[in-house]
């Protein structure tokens, strides 16, 4: 095999973002990027119907082996889990059924999985009334179906709030109206204002907007294909036209020469041309913004929307003022049909036109709280919950989220004095539990006491693919998504339902890397749900765990109603113990809660739990772990991943600490506090544990002993547990995860090794740990199929973790028409343990009962190079290159590509100033601040340019930076292109341009020390390559 190893500039990769889920076709997703980016993929899982019938345990290793895992005794009356093959009839299993008119309604929106539907039942006045959630999404439609009113007649969208930015207008600009009423625009169009509009100063902000940066690229291309079909009729009446006035003109002239008809023959040649040269780039909007004396209120001008002319004038609009004002929205034309909202920020000088950047916010608001008193079936789980929207999704970058967003977000939640957050977003992180946002989060949480959830991601079925901030945050509640029975045969109408309820294939899977769960629990991951007008449809299908974290977010809201009508003082840290004590298992081996968390959530019981433990203290136990004698980084659990690390025994220090809310009285909560902890463990041959704890407020600390060397190659999991022993029926009232994965090692050379005669079914997933020889740097693989009629669909992963980098992952969806080999070839890193995960789609061979054979074998191949990427600064003599195969013999051909050129830049000016606007006021108090670098660079021919900023790209959540944006103008003012921390390449003509970078952050220190910060441009070249 031939192998490149002369890669001269290798740059970075485009963003992997997760969370945002798909459309009708395309099931499945979480938040955006490859596979399971915010592309709308087929991802299925589905377990066979009897764990004990795997051909193999998912681990490779120990087949049926159960092991007692905590539970709440509310569920069982003792520490073991009862009925964990799936959670009977409650956690939506249906041995044999068949849908009627009702259930199959009942299916689009699921809530019998979670109890919530027993719930309202019970507590018909406990359905989220009192509730307010927070939506941080693309942005919600207060137009859509389902989301005007809650089920008692308030109000249901509270505010909508842009808060990228993205949709920002500049009307600092003001002028004043001659007599008639009219003025100049900003666009310069003569404008009326209507003399009905009260405005004490006479004065008129003004400003512009091209609509198509307010649309969406799907709404954006709709509209330009309409507009195209009758700019392209109206041409063809033209060029008509122009053909019988040549004709005519022919008839009665016979001069051939005659300047007329030469102006008759160009006026159909330009006529024609137009059709290859037509470019639309939209219409512009004119905007006005003036204070009538009580607030401040906007008009604009659509008329270029519009196909009638008499249509969309600026006089005949109907002013709006800051949503939350008035809860009114506009419509910019029938053409597009979409619902926009205004707000005035900074004494009149900013509009924000805010429209939302994708169909998901209000698919994910709707599975939340909608209300259809017509369609009871189809209400969202909390139908009496009030809603803000708080779009994260910025327009600009095609709905990616930024640090601003994000920020904003979280202030706008804090002044609402919203209960809880719903975040279907995320990606993936370096550092778990770290950075910006992660600090913001603790502070909301912690004294402001919001209930968090978000989505775990969509990048399973691989181990440690949770996504942040949803799967990598201990503050965070972060949800898996679950396919009920009901739910395969009604939304997503398979031929033949599964048994029994399951986790989606695709749904992340935890450990974290510094082995917390990463999954917390797991709800509904798909549903029929509202949409914006501009869909030109009123609800639709989406799947991923976008969708599971509203689902579980509208259930905590039916407690939060129940919790407040009761008078039970409401805490993150009690809701989320209730939840995770009275979930319902999914699966039955030990490993499943790495992919479930703690199981399906269950409303009514969790509200039980509640009422029964509202006199105990509200307490977050933090957990701090470290190997004794090791100066390792502190954890929230222990993973040991390398085959190193379960070769002898070790010893860890374990850190409990209380962590009360903020405001907590020292003398009536802090120092009464004292619980004696009974602790166990759920294997004592693997894990030894102290018996007993004494914890007071300042905490204590343990040690674990944790003895992995008797155990088969695979994947096992433990827990360690507190149980408060003069109130065990509370539950664990802290767990410890263990993850230990023992690779297999290669001692085959060549180095190749094969699994042969795996068994699928729908949903199984087989897991392979290899222990990937040191000097291998890629891998053959051939997959074999056999034994199966009907077409099958499998995910194939394989990932490594390695330190200090992000994980290194393999995704690929094969489908099989019949049996057969398919071969590829992927990069590894030698010295590391690989997990190789082969998973049969849920849905994949529903109807069909026979079991797919499936053959796997890797071959190691590598060849180590000193460097492989090269940069010629033109100050270095010849640099030597060395290579060598330490596996076996390699056929090398070396080459060298240049393609790409980096050039350094420091800003020619660096500007800091304080945020006006509340919108960037801190809960804190603090006013963020911006910190403007101004780059110039001259193109003496067109080429395609990318930033590069090493200190910030590639990282959102990770960072201790709140946010990054960047903006590339002509020396006209025209922008070319605009990016965030996944800067992308951009073609640029001839000239001279100026890049502006914005950074953001309430240290002063921290933007001081960032004036002279370098950027690099990258300019691709015609590709030079060299062979040796």
């Amino acid at each position: 095999m031939q192998s490149s190893i002369f890669n001269v500039l290798t740059w970075a990769k485009p963003p992997v973002t997760l969370l945002a889920p798909p459309f009708h076709t395309f099931p499945s997703l979480l938040i955006i990027a490859p596979r399971r980016k915010l592309k709308y993929n087929n991802n299925f899982k589905r377990r066979t119907k009897k764990e004990g019938n795997y051909h193999r345990s998912r681990s490779g290793s120990r087949g049926g082996i159960y092991r007692a895992m905590p539970c709440s005794s509310i569920v069982t009356t003792d520490n073991t889990c009862a009925d964990v093959g799936g959670g009977g009839e409650e956690n939506g299993r249906f041995r044999k059924f068949k849908l009627n008119h009702s259930t199959f309604l009942a299916s689009l929106m699921p809530k019998k999985e979670i109890g919530a539907d027993r719930f309202i039942e019970a507590h018909p006045f406990y359905d989220g009334r009192g509730a307010l959630i927070a939506i941080f999404d693309s942005g919600v439609d207060p137009a859509a179906a389902g989301l005007q009113l809650t089920s008692d007649g308030k109000p249901k969208i509270l505010d909508v709030i842009d808060c990228t930015g993205s949709g920002d207008v500049d009307t600092s600009k003001v002028v004043k109206a001659d007599g008639d009423g009219r003025i100049r625009g900003a666009s310069g169009a003569s404008l009326f204002v209507s003399s009905s509009w009260k405005n004490p100063s006479g004065e008129w902000h003004v400003g512009y907007k091209l609509v198509y940066e307010l649309f969406t690229n799907s709404l954006t291309s709709r509209l330009k294909k309409e507009r195209k079909k009758k700019w392209d009729e109206k041409n063809q009446e033209e060029i008509a036209k122009a053909v019988m006035h040549l004709d005519k003109f022919k008839q009665k002239h016979t001069k051939v020469e005659d300047p007329k008809l030469k102006d008759l023959q160009n006026r159909i040649d330009v006529l024609r041309n137009q059709a290859d040269t037509y470019d639309d780039k939209g219409p512009v909007i004119d905007a006005v913004v003036w204070h009538d004396g009580e607030v401040w209120r906007a008009a604009l001008d659509t008329q270029s929307l519009e196909d009638d002319t008499k249509s969309g004038k600026l006089a005949d609009f109907v002013p709006l003022t800051n949503y939350r004002i008035e809860r009114k929205y506009g419509v910019f034309s029938k053409l597009d049909a979409c619902t926009f909202v205004v707000n005035v920020y900074d004494e009149g000088n900013i509009l924000s036109i805010v429209t939302d950047s994708s169909p998901h916010g209000t698919h994910v608001a709707g599975i939340a709280a909608a209300f259809h008193p017509q369609e009871p079936l189809l209400n969202g789980v909390a139908p009496g919950a009030q809603l803000i929207s708080c779009k994260i999704g910025d327009s600009r970058l095609g709905s990616m989220e930024t640090g601003t967003g994000l920020t904003r977000a979280l202030i706008a939640a804090v002044e609402h004095k919203c209960d809880l957050i719903n975040m279907s977003y995320g990606e993936p992180t370096l550092l778990p539990d770290y950075g910006r946002f992660v600090d913001l989060v603790n502070e909301v949480v912690n004294e402001h006491r919001l209930i968090f959830v978000s989505s775990a991601g969509n990048s399973g079925p691989a181990l440690s693919t949770v996504g942040a901030p949803g799967g990598t945050s201990s503050s965070i509640i972060g949800v898996g998504a679950y396919v009920s029975p009901a739910m395969a045969a009604g939304a997503h109408s398979v031929v033949e339902p599964p048994a029994e309820g399951l986790e989606y294939t695709w749904s992340s899977r935890g450990p974290t890397a510094d082995g917390d769960l990463g999954v917390c629990i797991s709800a509904p991951g798909g549903a029929v749900a509202p949409v914006p007008t501009w869909t030109l449809q009123g609800r639709m299908l989406m799947n991923g765990t976008s969708m599971a974290s509203p689902s579980a977010c509208g259930g905590i809201a039916l407690l939060i109603s129940a919790m407040k009508a009761e008078g039970i003082t409401v805490s993150p840290y009690s809701v989320r113990k209730a939840l995770e004590n009275t979930s319902i298992p999914v699966g039955g081996l030990p490993e499943d809660k790495l992919t479930t968390g703690q199981g399906l959530m269950q409303v009514d019981k969790a509200y039980e739990y509640i009422q029964k433990s509202q006199d105990f203290p509200c307490v977050w136990y933090q957990i701090k772990i470290h190997q004794s004698g090791k100066s390792t980084p502190t954890s929230r659990g222990i993973y040991l991943r390398e085959s190193t690390a379960c070769q002898h025994s070790t010893e860890w220090a374990v850190q409990i600490e209380p962590k009360f809310h903020e405001g907590a009285s020292k003398l009536d909560e802090l120092v009464p506090f004292e619980e004696c902890i009974e602790l166990h463990s759920s294997d004592n041959a693997v894990l030894r544990v102290p018996e007993y704890l004494l914890l007071t407020h300042n905490g204590r600390t343990f040690n674990i002993i944790v003895d992995p060397m008797n155990l088969r190659d695979g994947l096992h999991y433990y827990e360690v547990y507190g149980i408060d022993c003069k109130a065990p029926w509370r539950g664990p009232l802290f767990r410890i995860p263990i993850t230990i994965t023992k690779p297999k090692a290669v001692m085959n050379r060549p180095p190749l090794i094969s699994f042969s005669r795996m068994s699928f079914l729908p949903g199984h997933i087989e897991r392979r740990y290899i222990e990937v020889p040191l000097g291998a740097s890629w891998v053959e693989a051939t997959i074999r199929t056999s034994g199966f009629d009907t077409t099958r669909r499998f995910f194939i992963d394989t990932i490594q973790i390695c330190p200090l980098r992000r994980p290194i992952k393999l995704e690929r969806v094969m489908t099989f028409s019949s049996p057969t080999a398919k071969s590829f070839a992927f990069p590894v890193v030698g010295g590391q343990t690989m997990e190789l995960a082969i998973a049969q789609f849920w849905s994949s061979g529903m109807g069909s009962h026979e079991t797919t054979i499936v053959d796997f074998e890797i071959v190691f191949h590598g060849i180590g190079v000193n460097r492989t990427e090269v940069v010629l600064d033109g100050s270095e003599a010849p640099i030597r290159i060395e290579a060598e195969a330490l596996l076996a013999s390699e056929k090398l051909a070396p080459t060298a590509v240049l393609n790409k050129i980096r050039v350094p830049y420091r800003p020619i000016e660096a500007k800091l100033c304080t945020l006006p606007s509340n919108r960037d006021k801190l809960p804190s108090g603090k006013q963020i601040l911006a910190l403007t670098l101004t780059y110039k660079f001259k193109l003496e021919d067109g080429a395609e340019v990318k930033p590069h900023i090493p200190l910030l790209n590639n990282r959102i959540y990770d960072t201790k930076f709140e946010s990054q944006f960047y903006m590339i103008s002509d020396t006209n003012k025209r922008v070319y292109a605009m990016g965030d921390c996944y800067p992308k390449s951009s073609k640029l003509i001839k000239g001279e341009y100026t890049l502006q970078l914005y950074l953001r952050h309430d240290n002063v220190q921290y933007l001081e020390k960032m004036k002279q910060l370098v950027l690099f441009l990258e300019r691709n070249m015609e590709e030079k390559r060299g062979a040796y």
